[in-house]
């Protein structure tokens, strides 16, 4: 450990920040390009099993333990009817938001097979674009009620007697931005959810509803005069690498510049929830979140592209796995710590999408590439604890970056996190090295002498290695180091993601 720059931790165990909620590791896929059809649905496919789900995609979903999965947008979802997406008699429609034709093959039953196939929570995103708040409670009637109307009979007609019981459900997607399809106004948004809400209750009052929101003081005051005693959440979206229009891609450094205030949305829309005395009843869900914005040039533009190679076949691009390096990973690895601190508000998040695009996880004919981004997931939910407690550092390096927009910024070069279980005695450290090219030295306080120490580190050997079809260079080590000595020092290497289990 000679020359590293050494950090001396402060752990206590006893100041808890709050108890972590699984669906802080969540998950989000939607009807866009290859997430869906060609992707976890694919009925042709040799590794597809009696219902045309992948059975290699659905295994490293289960080893990440997805605990909640939002469908089917997204954009989609402004103008997706869900009716024509269930019974025997289905027919492909024109997908407005996308430019694509819907075949309508996977629907809510399907979904919710595929829920139940890797055990998680299903939160349903409804249309509120071209949708009305009578077709959102339908929705709810036709999973939720047990044979009361035509909905629910419909279900059971088509082969599930029983209720699927969906708690979670959004009352829409990004309606606040003039790209969704049925944009509203702040004022038409509180109307329009109140009414929906209302008649989602009246069908089921257990129902847990969220609504679009953003850190807007106007659009989320007007959201909860109207709203707030109907509402369980607020939904948040964020992006930081925009590539909408051009696929240009943050390089290292310029990521690590997204990592100040990564948490800004939280503490804005905690402020408002604080100021209207809503905090503790609302919750926010940051349902739609990744380092890197989707490419799709030339549809959420006023002039559309004309031809396929303008708008649809640059989509591609998203799944160019050279893109996808340990600053993904690092990147994702503050965001989840960064959620983990504000666990007493934010309840839920979704990592968009899990599958292609800029997913954790890429598919292709042969089986499956686990992205860097991946095995952060892997790390956080099997091996750090539920609870987040106490941790001070005396001093921690700067790191000076440039970011995308060219301007300079110092960030902590360090970000840390310490968790504990609530079944077993014991800590589990997140610490993330941003750094690209130093390595620090970690000091555990002497009051975990004699404690067991076990190390996970994910790590590529450059900054900019990443995994791809017969290409593995980003994976997660294990290393046992023994019992501490009171002394010992922890290398962290560059740009890494490292959990460190500390057991009696």
């Amino acid at each position: 450990m000679k020359g590293l720059a050494k950090i001396e931790l402060q752990i206590n165990e006893k100041r808890i920040t709050g108890k972590r909620s699984p669906m802080l590791y969540g998950h989000f896929i939607e009807h866009f390009h290859r997430q869906i059809y060609e992707g976890l649905y694919d009925p042709s496919h040799p590794m597809a099993d009696e219902d045309g789900l992948r059975r290699d995609i659905l295994e490293a979903m289960r080893n990440i333990k997805v605990p909640v999965l939002r469908w089917p947008g997204g954009c989609f979802v402004s103008s997706y009817h869900w009716k024509d997406g269930v019974g025997k008699h289905r027919k492909p429609l024109f997908d407005k938001a996308w430019r694509v034709e819907e075949p309508n093959l996977f629907g809510t039953d399907e979904y919710i097979r595929l829920c139940r196939k890797i055990g998680c929570e299903p939160y349903i995103c409804t249309n509120a674009g071209t949708g009305t708040a009578e077709e959102m409670s339908d929705w709810v009637e036709y999973c939720n009620l047990k044979s009361e109307g035509q909905y629910a009979k419909w279900r059971i007609e088509n082969g599930s007697p029983e209720p699927y019981k969906v708690k979670y459900w959004s009352i829409g997607n990004e309606n606040y931005g003039r790209w969704e399809i049925g944009a509203k106004s702040a004022e038409e948004w509180g109307r329009l959810v109140r009414e929906s809400a209302k008649m989602i209750s009246h069908v089921d009052p257990e129902a847990q509803l969220s609504a679009a929101a953003l850190p807007d003081i106007d659009w989320n005051i007007n959201l909860l005069k109207n709203c707030g005693d109907y509402l369980d959440w607020l939904s948040i979206h964020e992006y930081w690498d925009m590539m909408p229009e051009e696929n240009s891609p943050a390089d290292y450094d310029e990521c690590m510049a997204f990592t100040d205030h990564i948490d800004h949305s939280v503490e804005e829309v905690r402020g408002i929830l604080k100021a209207m005395k809503l905090e503790g009843r609302i919750k926010i869900a940051f349902d739609e979140w990744n380092l890197r914005s989707w490419h799709h040039p030339n549809v959420h533009t006023i002039r559309q592209g004309i031809r396929k190679e303008d708008y649809i076949t640059p989509r591609d691009k998203n799944d160019e796995n050279s893109m996808y390096t340990m600053a993904d990973a690092v990147f994702t690895a503050c965001f989840l710590n960064a959620m983990n601190r504000n666990c007493d508000v934010v309840g839920m998040a979704n990592f968009a999408p899990i599958l292609n695009t800029r997913g954790c996880i890429y598919s292709h004919k042969e089986g499956i590439v686990l992205r860097s981004t991946y095995h952060v997931f892997d790390l956080y939910v099997n091996h750090m604890g539920d609870t987040v407690v106490d941790l001070w550092a005396p001093s921690v390096p700067d790191l000076r970056v440039t970011g995308k927009d060219g301007r300079e910024k110092t960030v902590g070069a360090l970000d840390m996190l310490a968790t504990t279980w609530s079944e077993k005695p014991g800590v589990a450290l997140a610490v993330v090295n941003k750094d690209r090219e130093k390595s620090f030295s970690i000091c555990l306080p002497s009051d975990y002498t004699g404690s067991k120490v076990t190390i996970y580190r994910l790590n590529g050997k450059e900054a900019d290695s990443y995994n791809d079809v017969g290409r593995t260079e980003i994976t997660v080590r294990r290393e046992e180091a023994g019992r501490y000595d009171g002394k010992a020092e922890i290398a962290v290497a560059p740009h890494s993601v490292n959990v460190i289990q500390v057991m009696p």
